[in-house]
């Protein structure tokens, strides 16, 4: 059966746009020009993803994100998000909240149909063993605390190790500076956002090959690539 996608948009052409997009890659397509008509169409029935744009008429899209990251029953739904190109800010609270990726206007609807696929194929990735870490050459064995690059294991301090860890948790989803400096740092007031660039900038020149995964996202924060 094809995942179910809800597209919410009140631009009309966008919508349409979306949803023969994701209905000629083989989707099936719900749409709703609202916030409330989002909340219901949920309601109904959760699907897969849902695409969601910012700017809209009644609860606006980082609202309507929160709401569903909120819901125990709507914890599996995958949040794409829609941004016009200079909301920044907006961006920065929809990650904070949970959106898993974006997608800024105008887009190409190849491009949107190619981040939808590699979200929910991430959704369905198996698991790998327990305490372990590895895509692409880059395996971290958390319980023995190591680091291997195509098997070659890589020297960290334990501050790389767990920024370089809590990138790999969430492949593809980034992570803004602030998230990084609370989840690893935590109430340390001497740590300052630039901590986080100089930390990621010597775990890159240990990684080698494996540099690469790490991606920055300019404005936003940083990533560990699909």
């Amino acid at each position: 059966m094809a995942d179910r996608i809800l597209v919410v948009d009140d631009e009309p052409d966008i919508l349409e746009l979306v949803r023969l997009a994701l209905v000629e890659a083989g989707f099936a397509v719900e749409t709703a020009a609202s916030g409330e008509a989002a909340l219901a169409a949920l309601r109904r029935a959760p699907p897969a993803l849902v695409v969601l744009d910012l700017m809209l008429p009644d609860v606006s899209g980082t609202e309507l994100c929160r709401m569903i990251r909120a819901r125990p029953e709507w914890a599996g739904v995958l949040v794409l998000m829609l941004t016009a190109k200079g909301d920044e800010v907006d961006r920065i609270v929809g990650f904070e909240l949970g959106a898993d990726d974006y997608v800024t206007k105008p887009f190409s609807p190849r491009e949107l149909v190619l981040r939808v696929r590699a979200l929910l194929r991430r959704r369905a990735a198996p698991t790998a063993e327990p305490g372990v870490l590895e895509r692409d050459g880059v395996r971290v064995d958390l319980e023995r605390h190591r680091c291997f690059v195509d098997g070659r294991e890589v020297g960290l301090t334990a501050k790389e190790f767990q920024l370089l860890a809590t990138l790999m948790r969430r492949p593809g989803r980034v992570l803004t500076r602030e998230q990084l400096l609370d989840e690893i740092w935590g109430s340390d007031i001497t740590v300052t956002l630039r901590t986080i660039d100089t930390h990621l900038k010597r775990l890159r020149e240990k990684l080698g090959r494996g540099a690469d995964r790490i991606e920055t996202v300019r404005g936003v924060g940083y990533r560990f690539a699909e």
